[in-house]
């Protein structure tokens, strides 16, 4: 599927298994895909509260936890659920496809 002028091809679905996490690097973004129930999730991968690449942090569940200070994070939404993060986390809408995780492109 190519990329269009509102979506974004990220990965195919069988690079993310089911309650891991996938860092995705496209243009400008650093994304990291999750699988939680069969689902997928997209949030930037750059944790709010500093450095930490939440694709390397520690899923449980829905939640994301980071390995730099431990700030945990939803991914459904983006919010925070732990601190010391305390600003949300950017998250994308996945559209349906059958073989690709594919989102819609951020607005600027």
């Amino acid at each position: 599927m190519p990329e269009t002028e509102n979506l974004i091809e990220l990965c195919p679905k069988d690079a993310v298994e089911e309650g891991c996490i996938h860092k995705v690097e496209t243009g400008d973004l650093e994304l990291a895909v999750y699988r939680v129930e069969g689902q997928f999730y997209v949030t930037n991968d750059l944790c709010t509260h500093g450095p930490g690449s939440l694709s390397e942090g520690e899923l449980d569940g829905h939640v994301i936890e980071c390995d730099f200070h431990q700030g945990r994070f939803d991914i459904r939404d983006g919010t925070v659920v732990a601190p010391p993060c305390i600003v949300n986390l950017k998250t994308y809408k996945v559209v349906a496809h059958d073989t690709a995780v594919v989102i819609e492109a951020p607005e600027d």
